[in-house]
């Protein structure tokens, strides 16, 4: 197979996924040209040399609807050769655009292509493309459908996470994003979004609460106690998990992903396209791999994902330097460094979504450009970026710095 390198990252910063947020007058398309702009002109690029645009995007109705991808690569005024396509893979949708671009060069379909993804939460609420698994009951019944957040309590439960493990897990995602917006370490990756007349909309992710701490966090309500008392989501859990006797619930606004905005892309190419544009490798595709799981508890599937892929590139977890794992809730990250024998000083060094938020299609590019910008920063070699997914199912991505 022909390798498949990353030449270049960017993302837009993210707004908070509300009326109020800064994103809010910006349009889906525009966010997602945002983004396609700035790798063509940080990398001079003829555009023509672009086989295909995969963007992840988990709501694709209304302003996002059809196909955004190519709407945004027309009006981004690349060449109109240009393909474009969405992919949903609900929250794993980016990084799945990422691998589906890096399958064709891999298979000698495209010399170049794009992938990453956007979502306006603020305009486009989640949900909004409807969906037979959580509406009709003959689905729900045959899966034991329950929402996510019953999902991520559930997981909370079986393998003993407490309240307060969640919530200190939440305070130090804070701390730790924080901290790399002060040192600079998404400088040269994130995009400011501008208006019409060039002047900044948003240049910083304004999800943040850098000052979290336990007791701001203790006051909070658990979110999820309603669906899974009143309207028996707990019950149907259990019925699927019937050791457990009852579900606790931990999670809540602060120790969960942020509703926000925001677009990635990521360029990526042979290394044949790669010297004929003058284009300087930063780091190779090892692996990519996805996985289905039991859906209702749903949220486990990233540590299948990262296995299959470690196994695919023929690699063992002491191989992997740095893990960058979606924010979705805090109980999914704390699992995953369980179940793999994780340090927490290795995973999510940046801080994560539940800090700066969780743009839906656009998160999997954004957290695989993170995690390399930290390979480059540290010196280190290798990195594996990964997802939980609705529906159960996990999407992991092995790169190995150049």
């Amino acid at each position: 197979m022909t390798d498949a390198f990353i030449y270049d990252h960017v993302r837009t910063p993210r707004g908070k996924g509300r009326a109020s947020g800064s994103l809010h007058s910006v349009t889906p398309v525009e966010l997602a040209s945002t983004a396609l702009r700035a790798i063509r002109d940080r990398n001079d690029l003829d555009t023509a040399e672009v086989d295909d645009v995969m963007l992840g995007c988990v709501a694709p109705v209304g302003e996002q609807g059809a196909d955004i991808a190519r709407t945004a690569v027309i009006n981004s005024e690349y060449a109109e050769s240009t393909a474009g396509a969405q992919v949903n893979r609900f929250c794993a949708s980016g990084l799945e655009a990422v691998n589906i671009a890096a399958g064709q060069i891999m298979s000698g379909q495209s010399e170049m292509a794009i992938g990453g993804g956007v979502e306006s939460m603020s305009r486009v609420p989640m949900g909004s493309d409807g969906g037979a698994w959580p509406t009709d009951p003959t689905v729900a019944f045959r899966s034991y459908f329950v929402p996510q957040g019953i999902s991520a309590d559930l997981i909370a439960t079986k393998y003993g996470f407490s309240r307060d493990d969640v919530d200190s897990y939440a305070v130090e995602s804070q701390k730790r994003a924080q901290r790399s917006w002060d040192e600079g370490r998404f400088d040269s990756a994130v995009v400011p979004v501008v208006d019409i007349n060039g002047n900044t909309v948003l240049g910083t992710d304004e999800h943040m609460r850098p000052e979290t701490d336990m007791q701001s966090l203790a006051s909070l309500e658990a979110s999820f106690i309603t669906a899974g008392e009143q309207f028996g989501f707990n019950s149907v859990a259990i019925q699927r998990y019937p050791e457990i006797e009852k579900i606790e619930h931990v999670h809540h606004a602060g120790n969960s992903s942020g509703i926000v905005d925001g677009a990635s892309a990521v360029l990526l190419g042979t290394s044949e396209i790669g010297e004929k544009l003058g284009l300087k490798p930063r780091a190779r595709i090892r692996s990519f791999a996805s996985i289905g799981s039991e859906p209702t508890i749903m949220l486990t599937g990233p540590s299948l994902a990262a296995e299959k892929a470690l196994k695919r590139a023929g690699m063992s977890k002491a191989d992997i330097d740095l893990w960058e794992l979606n924010e979705a809730f805090a109980a999914v990250v704390l699992r995953f460094m369980q179940a793999l024998d994780i340090d927490h000083d290795q995973i999510n060094v940046c801080g994560g979504a539940i800090a700066m938020g969780h743009p839906l299609g656009a998160t999997g590019a954004m957290i695989l450009g993170t995690v390399l910008d930290e390979l480059e920063r540290t010196g280190k070699s290798t990195a594996l970026a990964t997802l939980c997914v609705g529906g159960g199912m996990g999407t992991a991505t092995i790169i190995e710095r150049l």
